[in-house]
């Protein structure tokens, strides 16, 4: 059996019971970058750990070979853990795992995780949904694969939801520019979440106009938040206040 295992935010403390209870029976653990190392520690002995973390523009393995190792520990052992960052189905690449292990008659569990994409934003105060601001989100990727053409619907952000763009950090820059292309005014507010739910959590608040400059030298995972839900930040930020660091 193949579980594939969110591992949620970052913080240990947001791993979900089932997770932690097949993380203990595993007899290999195939982990990634974003997921908390300190998980690993709750294996029991003799337990094998395979890395396979993607980092911008640095790939421990291309995403077919991931595929094939964790087929392969499946033929080896009897329960395998494939430990993902967030949620295995929120951009975690867990629905093309799962294909490739059901192609090959192996037998697979999905383990839900918090997603980052709304942990983050509530770790630093933002609520993605909020009576009297916005009554809709959009979680949108941040790194599109390779294409000629976007696939993102830039159009159809012109309207009041919050937009939470995952691992796009590097695209900063891009994702303003396009969105002030459809119209959204230069004071439109927007947060970048710099290691949410971690310790050293930072959170940056400002608009498109200026947030590209007050964002740099941000470290990732960062996590992007647009939308009038921001300015509920000032008021309800809890969680790097109280670790003192607002």
């Amino acid at each position: 059996m193949v579980y594939l295992t969110g591992a949620g935010p970052g913080a240990l403390d947001l791993l979900t019971i089932k997770a932690l209870r097949v993380i203990r029976e595993a007899d290999v653990v195939i982990y990634d970058r974003l997921a908390n190392p300190d998980i690993l520690a709750e294996a029991k002995d003799g337990c094998e750990f395979i890395y396979v973390g993607k980092a911008d523009s640095h790939h421990t393995l291309p995403q077919d070979q991931i595929n094939e190792v964790i087929y392969q520990a499946a033929q080896k052992y009897d329960t395998v853990v494939r430990l993902k960052g967030g949620d295995p189905l929120v951009f975690g690449r867990g629905g093309e795992e799962a294909l490739y292990l059901r192609k090959r008659g192996v037998k697979f569990e999905f383990i839900p995780g918090v997603t980052s994409a709304i942990a983050v934003p509530e770790y630093a105060g933002i609520p993605v949904t909020h009576r009297g601001i916005t009554v809709s989100f959009r979680v949108v990727t941040g790194h599109e694969a390779a294409k000629e053409k976007s696939q993102i619907p830039w159009e159809n952000y012109k309207s009041d939801d919050t937009i939470i763009f995952l691992m796009g950090l590097h695209r900063l820059n891009y994702i303003v520019e396009k969105l002030l292309e459809i119209g959204k005014p230069k004071d439109f507010p927007i947060a970048v979440i710099s290691k949410g739910t971690w310790p050293d959590e930072k959170t940056v608040i400002g608009t498109l106009e200026n947030i590209v400059q007050k964002a740099e030298g941000l470290q990732t995972p960062a996590l992007i938040v647009v939308g009038r839900v921001v300015e509920l930040h000032k008021e309800l930020s809890w969680f790097e206040r109280v670790d003192g660091q607002s």
